[in-house]
């Protein structure tokens, strides 16, 4: 398989059955943290956003156990905890994972925001 060919197939989104989608690319990413860190029992994959960053939010990728106000979905195998009431600014968002010279770690790309910051951390909705 040629590198575009290859590129391409790393950027597909996954199937997600919640509001939040991982590129394949994240996903494998996620699977290589949780195979090679201990991440405790009964912690799960968690999106979300926070009040803060230079845009005024900030987006929350992490290991964390489920809590009272959470929905639970599934990307790709991949449990995902997410705080509902945060749905409103992170619906229709994917996660991916870039490594290469210009860039390298989780972006994400949010249709809800109205403006992001440089480094891409945060956002205003």
């Amino acid at each position: 398989m040629s590198t575009v060919a290859a590129e391409q197939t790393q950027d597909r989104t996954v199937e997600s059955t919640g509001p939040v989608s991982l590129t394949a690319r994240a996903a494998d990413e996620i699977r290589k943290i949780m195979a090679g860190k201990n991440i405790p029992d009964g912690y799960h994959l968690r999106v979300g956003a926070k009040g803060g960053g230079c845009s005024g939010m900030s987006y929350i990728l992490g290991f964390d156990r489920k809590r009272d106000h959470d929905i639970e979905f599934q990307v790709d195998g991949i449990s995902v905890f997410m705080d509902k009431r945060h749905g409103l600014y992170l619906m229709g968002t994917t996660v991916d994972y870039k490594d290469g010279l210009n860039a390298r770690g989780f972006t994400f790309e949010n249709p809800n925001a109205t403006a992001t910051c440089g480094c891409g951390s945060s956002f205003s909705a």
